[in-house]
């Protein structure tokens, strides 16, 4: 299998280290030309303006929605800003996910935290979620599926197709169950 990672900004590494944990070589990827025959690509946290300021300067852009035609796309907390078709405000997104996001929404970094999840489709019992200046999903479209909420009800997970979201960090845990239910989708193909 062939998965990347956006190696833009943010932190991709701790990705591509969980990967290697699961037997995957991850690939970074910073060229329209890396995209190229990928199973699976995750777009990782960091400053969803800036993943998108420079997905832009480097042409990613139309690449990456053209690759998720036929491939898994995966966005953490950044990552699932940058895949959203809303985020309030004029930043380069993908426009993939149906979902209206908030920016920042449970506050500063001071005010990062964790939470147990349940998340649907990963078995074993909780989940530990790291929040860090996390968005949350404000409202989902058609095709869109809420895989997780927070006991206040802020939408922290969704899926859309062979399309995954995440508010949270799983790529800080030593859990791999949500790499291996992207693995999952992403060994899937897709039906030519």
């Amino acid at each position: 299998m062939k998965i990347g990672v956006l190696a833009l900004q943010g932190d991709f590494e701790e990705h591509c280290v969980c990967l290697k944990n699961l037997g995957i070589k991850a690939l970074e990827i910073r060229l329209p030309s890396q995209l190229e025959d990928l199973d699976g690509l995750i777009i990782p946290g960091g400053e969803s303006t800036t993943i998108g300021k420079l997905a832009t300067d480097y042409n990613l852009l139309d690449p990456i929605r053209a690759l998720a035609t036929s491939a898994a796309i995966w966005g953490t907390c950044g990552g699932l800003v940058f895949l959203a078709t809303d985020v309030g405000r004029n930043q380069p997104t993908l426009g993939l996910v149906n979902m209206v996001v908030e920016r920042n929404a449970f506050g500063r970094q001071i005010e990062s935290f964790e939470e147990d999840l349940t998340i649907t489709g990963i078995p074993g019992g909780p989940f530990r979620g790291i929040f860090i200046r996390a968005p949350r999903v404000k409202r989902v479209g058609i095709g869109v599926d809420i895989l997780c909420e927070l006991k206040d009800g802020s939408i922290v997970a969704v899926r859309q197709g062979r399309l995954i979201a995440t508010s949270f960090h799983p790529e800080l845990t030593k859990d791999t169950r949500v790499h291996e239910y992207f693995l999952n989708i992403a060994a899937q193909k897709v039906n030519s």
